[in-house]
């Protein structure tokens, strides 16, 4: 008797298996760690840029009365509240990408993307808004129409904007390559063990004489003084 041998592909190659295509591509998962690690560093540092610049010195300019004129300066919290309650947003929406999965993932790593794009949007309009300075100058003056000269605008309103792109570009890595992330629903590290395989254990033994065990023989539904008699 003769065994047949395995008929070649078109290709010429034997017939084989073709295993190498179920398993992960490692260029793939190369690109998903590497995405994974600029994502959180850029939403860490994103969200961080942006709460810092809200606590800084925006614009300044002065106040015109008739006595003269006076210094007055505009933070980023008086100009505009959205890009650092925007970021804390965006920074919630990154932890909870690694609590989520398939389509709940997608939805957090949008709301990230969004937060990102509102930050850059609102900081870079703040830079070009003069009506917390005007507010300042008539609270030094004790004027309602009190004007304003020439207004300086700092940096810190750019590097706000510069946050909300590194959070934007967080959002995007989410998008894109979220899918090949770990998870923390998926972990059996996180889950407790089903009923039925704690049940198939059989219940514990208990100790008499060590009253931990009966408190948790209690927790756990058993009856601590079976078996000890």
């Amino acid at each position: 008797m003769t065994s047949s041998a395995p008929a070649p592909d078109p290709n010429g190659a034997e017939g084989t298996p073709h295993s190498a295509d179920a398993a992960p591509r490692p260029g793939r998962s190369r690109a998903a760690r590497t995405a994974l690690a600029v994502a959180l560093l850029s939403g860490a540092v994103g969200a961080a840029l942006a709460l810092v610049s809200a606590g800084q010195t925006w614009s300044e300019s002065t106040a015109k009365f008739a006595q003269g004129a006076v210094p007055v300066s505009a933070e980023g919290g008086d100009v505009t509240g959205l890009p650092s309650a925007l970021a804390l947003v965006g920074l919630a929406a990154l932890v909870a990408v690694f609590a989520v999965r398939r389509t709940g993932r997608r939805v957090v790593a949008g709301l990230l993307t969004l937060c990102g794009a509102a930050v850059l949007a609102s900081a870079l309009l703040g830079a070009d808004d003069t009506g917390a300075l005007a507010a300042e100058a008539a609270r030094t003056s004790g004027l309602a129409d009190s004007g304003i000269g020439a207004v300086s605008v700092t940096a810190w309103p750019y590097v706000s904007a510069a946050g909300g792109a590194l959070l934007l570009i967080a959002g995007l890595l989410a998008l894109r390559y979220g899918s090949g992330w770990p998870s923390m629903s998926g972990s059996a590290r996180y889950e407790r063990a089903p009923l039925r395989q704690r049940a198939a254990r059989g219940p514990r033994r208990v100790d008499p004489d060590r009253p931990e065990d009966l408190w948790k023989a209690l927790d756990r539904g058993e009856d601590p003084t079976r078996g000890t008699a």
